[in-house]
């Protein structure tokens, strides 16, 4: 067996180190695990360690598996910014470029995103993965993904972050709930009021259980929704009420859905700010670039009325 270092060597063993297991590994790259599993003992033949501890729980790296890990996703990263400076440079705006997206936002967004860069940009291509907020930025910092849409902060110093637009947050409450009949919610009407929230996976967790505190209501810990509908289904039930996304609210819970009553809260001065992160060595900045700029256009030409642009 050759004792040659290979980016092949580096990129499956980088897949082994995410998915923790063989068989896994090899699907997502594509081959079989007998192959998988050769490459990886070509790569400690070459470098003289042992990465990875084989046992019946799968693959674990060892203390020289987990150094060697953080070069290689460095050398991975600057082979990948090397490849697409020369694409840029050929071929100009194609290729692949993934991008996660909260589930609390892109559905209710990126279709018209996408329908608006297909037309500007037929051969690129864009693979979209959902996740909370928390697992994009791991996804992201481990190089799933090459840049994720999302509510802001986002707290690394290994990430460049760009604010898109703001997004009120409005209240819903139930059509018999004590304040449905009220035209105008004041922070004082909301002491001691049941409040239900997302999951702490979700940094809009954070900002309602801050508002709650501030206001003295009483956020729910026996109840925490997995998703914006399931959150809307409980208020509806008069479980407590919630605050909702203005995006969503607009797809999902406007006068005509029925289910939930909606109110605005502050006069839309409580917002969450969203925004685009990815890495600060990335290759795909002209690409951020021209996102951002159709995300700000869609914004402007179709939500205006809803959320803040701020770029």
């Amino acid at each position: 067996m050759s004792t040659d270092l290979t980016l092949r060597q580096l990129t499956y063993f980088a897949a082994l180190a995410e998915t923790r297991h063989y068989r896994r590994a090899a699907e997502r790259m594509g081959i079989s695990q007998p192959s998988l599993s050769q490459q990886i003992v070509g790569l400690e033949a070459a470098l003289g360690v042992t990465l990875v501890e084989r046992g019946q729980r799968g693959a674990v790296l060892t203390p020289q598996g987990r150094l060697v890990l953080a070069q290689a996703r460095r050398v991975l990263d600057e082979t990948e910014h090397l490849r697409a400076l020369a694409q840029d440079a050929r071929d100009g705006v194609t290729g692949t470029i993934r991008l996660g997206s909260t589930p609390t936002l892109g559905p209710y967004l990126l279709p018209h995103v996408m329908r608006r860069l297909h037309a500007a940009y037929p051969q690129l291509k864009v693979v979209i993965h959902d996740a909370p907020p928390a697992t994009l930025q791991d996804d992201l910092l481990g190089g799933q993904h090459d840049l994720i849409l999302t509510q802001l902060p986002v707290p690394s110093g290994e990430l460049e972050t760009m604010r898109l637009f703001r997004e009120p947050l409005k209240l819903a409450m139930a059509f018999d709930h004590p304040l449905a009949g009220r035209e105008t919610i004041r922070d004082s009407d909301l002491a001691g009021v049941d409040v239900l929230s997302l999951s702490d996976a979700y940094r809009l967790h954070g900002q309602v259980a801050g508002l709650c505190e501030e206001l003295g209501a009483t956020l729910r810990r026996d109840y925490e929704g997995t998703s914006l509908d399931a959150l809307r289904q409980m208020t509806a039930l008069n479980m407590g009420i919630t605050f909702l996304p203005a995006l969503y609210v607009r797809s999902e819970a406007s006068r005509d859905a029925g289910d939930v009553l909606v109110k605005p809260f502050r006069s839309g001065r409580v917002t969450r700010s969203v925004g685009l992160a990815w890495r600060k060595r990335s290759a795909h900045r002209r690409m951020i670039q021209h996102l951002a700029t159709i995300i700000s256009e869609v914004v402007r030409d179709s939500f205006a009325e809803h959320v803040l642009l701020e770029i």
